[in-house]
């Protein structure tokens, strides 16, 4: 299998690593940074390292565009335009939505938008390493004129990465990612400028700061390209956060003036219990089922499907296709972890009018 790898950092360098030993894949790289193409090279990231997008992207199967936000629409018009026509293209930026609107619809069909939740405190391709994507959710946002064929292809390449693969609508994405990934960038910022300013109007230094202030800020001030980008394409949903994280901080300073102690204490117990349920996931989830379904072979249908699994909660943990030989229909194998889940899929699948045949 031969990858393309456009933007050698902390991201596409590990995507290039674990393709290399997890795939036995060929990867070709570029990168605009010159020094950038000549760590990338040292740190054996890809096996060669092209001057232009249309050098790194010839033959390639897949394209992964690992560039700053800002860039990624550029970069992908020219990852597309070079590329062979049966070739997936993808992304790895933090919002979806502009740059899904930004993609001309001749080249929907190839282009799947893509974004792991994996990183480090620390960038560069220096930084990069194989295991980054270990057991990390990986989102993909087809849309309805998305090529089933290549997102098959997309979908098992991430897994087979060490990541899970999940559909989801690129609105949705944009409005999870600035409730639990962007909100907390803004609230470290906003903790550490209101410590800031208590220091400079007392007339001696703050106390030594605790483990929770550390723990709370440690993003404060991440990266402020990549962070300013990031902001100006999801400002709507992020400025929603910003006023309902306000409103709640309103009410907790009125229930903590009130002076009831045995309120506030069943607030601070409710907020644990609420933390320990978004943080547990369940990445066995029993043993694996297989729906096989029948389905018109057109555009959008398999993004139809893992879109409706993905926003039930529904992970696909493997997929296949295997058109007929007409190519006018084909059938369409998914595998989902247990029994309950299956059956629940398959409701789905059954509710978007496909006939649905579960085994284990």
């Amino acid at each position: 299998m031969r990858i393309a790898v456009l933007g050698v950092g902390l991201i596409g360098g590990s995507i290039g690593l674990a393709a290399k030993r997890r795939l036995g894949a060929e990867v070709c790289g570029f990168d605009p940074d010159p020094a950038a193409r000549e760590h990338g090279l040292e740190r054996q990231t890809v096996d060669r390292m092209e001057d232009s997008v249309a050098g790194a992207v010839e033959g390639a199967e897949v394209v992964f565009c690992a560039a700053p936000v800002a860039a990624l629409p550029d970069l992908i018009s020219r990852a597309l335009a070079a590329s062979d026509q049966e070739a997936a293209v993808t992304d790895v930026g933090s919002t979806k939505g502009t740059l899904v609107q930004a993609v001309a619809k001749p080249d929907q069909e190839r282009f799947i938008g893509g974004h792991p939740l994996a990183g480090a405190e620390t960038a560069g391709v220096e930084n990069a390493r194989a295991d980054l994507f270990e057991g990390a959710r990986w989102y993909l946002t087809p849309t309805e004129r998305s090529s089933g064929v290549l997102y098959d292809r997309l979908q098992r390449t991430i897994s087979d990465l060490g990541a899970r693969p999940q559909a989801i609508d690129a609105e949705t994405h944009d409005r999870l990612m600035a409730t639990v990934s962007h909100l907390p960038h803004v609230i470290a910022n906003v903790l550490v400028q209101q410590a800031a300013a208590a220091s400079a109007e007392e007339s001696e230094r703050l106390p030594e700061v605790g483990p929770s202030f550390r723990d709370t800020t440690r993003v404060a001030g991440a990266n402020p390209l990549v962070w300013g980008d990031i902001f100006a394409t999801n400002r709507d949903a992020v400025a929603r956060e910003v006023e309902a994280a306000s409103e709640r901080l309103r009410e907790a300073a009125e229930l903590i003036r009130s002076g009831d102690a045995k309120r506030v204490g069943a607030w601070h117990g409710a907020a644990r219990e609420h933390r320990r349920r978004l943080l547990e996931v369940d990445l066995a989830g029993g043993e694996l089922y297989e729906l096989r379904l029948s389905v018109e072979n057109r555009p959008g249908t398999v993004a139809e499907i893992a879109l409706a699994l993905g926003r039930a909660g529904v992970n696909i943990e493997d997929m296949a296709l295997y058109p007929a030989p007409d190519m006018r229909t084909g059938a369409v194998s998914l595998w989902v972890a247990g029994d309950d889940e299956a059956e629940r899929a398959a409701d789905i699948v059954r509710g978007l009018g496909h006939n649905v045949s579960v085994s284990r």
